[in-house]
């Protein structure tokens, strides 16, 4: 479980780190980016739509495992929009509060 949680942190960590390097060179609007590779149909494109539709199942992952409730939903979105940055910290809180269990923490409380 040490390792995953050292895993996490250094995911968090240099995604942090690329994100703010990112913005500061290319400005906030990542879609300027994105959107035209997805549209071109090439390998690229591919790559941030399997992307996308990652997000998108770890937000409802993340807003079903809070029972679909106002907060859930919040954190669903957030889970959705952020990535890494959010997913990895959401599930070391996860583990902290389940001691480790891995099966409370894939199924919730």
């Amino acid at each position: 479980m040490t390792f995953f949680k050292v895993l996490l942190i250094t995911m968090c960590a240099v995604l942090v780190v690329y994100t703010t390097v990112a913005v500061i060179n290319e400005g906030p609007n990542l879609f300027a980016n994105t959107l035209p590779s997805i549209l071109e149909f090439g390998w690229p494109g591919q790559f941030h739509v399997d992307f996308v539709t990652y997000l998108i199942l770890s937000g409802i992952w993340v807003a079903w495992r809070h029972e679909f409730s106002a907060s859930g939903i919040i954190l669903g979105l957030l889970a959705s929009q952020l990535g890494i940055i959010f997913f990895s910290l959401y599930l070391l809180n996860a583990i902290n509060k389940a001691d480790g269990d891995m099966q409370q923490v894939l199924m919730g409380p």
